[in-house]
């Protein structure tokens, strides 16, 4: 029987690499929106952050998020990504 084989990507705050359904990705939409993907497969520039509030607070202080996405990012945008996680 074959293996199935389990995705990894990157944190970009942690530089972890982890099993993708433990992370969260973050698209820069093609209209210039940010937002939160829970599916995986939205279109547009991606970048996944741990599922932790400490992770999530990095990323807002370094603006590692708005670099990896190419934009800046509103204080909303991280106040509802705060509630995904919470809400997982």
């Amino acid at each position: 029987m074959k293996v199935k084989k389990i995705p990894l990507r990157t944190c970009v705050v942690t530089h972890e690499r982890l099993e993708k359904r433990e992370l969260l990705r973050i698209v820069r939409t093609p209209e210039g929106n940010v937002e939160v993907d829970l599916t995986g497969k939205k279109n547009g520039r991606g970048a996944y952050i741990k599922r932790d509030i400490e992770t999530l607070e990095k990323a807002r202080k370094s603006k590692v998020l708005e670099r990896h996405l190419e934009v800046s990012i509103p204080d909303f945008v991280y106040d509802n990504i705060k509630s995904v996680i919470e809400n997982k």
